[in-house]
């Protein structure tokens, strides 16, 4: 079982993830995080390195210019370049192999929320 109280949250200047699970909280294979972004945030051009998945829970989300919305789910593919932009007030749950890394045109990083 997983204390909640233990969760992690990251800001960027596009969103704000928080850690519900990842090696760093108990779990070995497996990332669970949600992602919270305000109207007209727009993440930055990248490719993850493992499969996501995303729950949309709240609002309206946009991946790639296709809209997604509230109780859509979306499967995005290992290495896939995307981009995240939420047109209005929206809430994710993302789920992932943990660990893993991310590139945009300013290197490679690992995901901190997903390790």
């Amino acid at each position: 079982m997983i204390d909640k109280q233990l969760d992690h949250i990251y800001e960027t200047p596009t969103a704000v993830m928080r850690t519900l699970a990842a090696p760093s909280l108990g779990s070995s294979d497996l990332a669970v995080w949600t992602v919270e972004m305000r109207a007209g945030q727009a993440g930055p051009l990248h490719r993850a390195e493992h499969e996501q998945v995303w729950v949309i829970l709240d609002g309206r989300l946009a991946v790639n210019d296709t809209d997604y919305t509230s109780g859509e789910t979306v499967v995005i593919a290992a290495g896939e370049e995307r981009r995240i932009t939420a047109p209005e007030p929206s809430r994710a749950l993302v789920a992932s192999r943990a660990g893993g890394t991310v590139t945009t045109a300013e290197g490679t990083q690992p995901l901190p929320w997903a390790t």
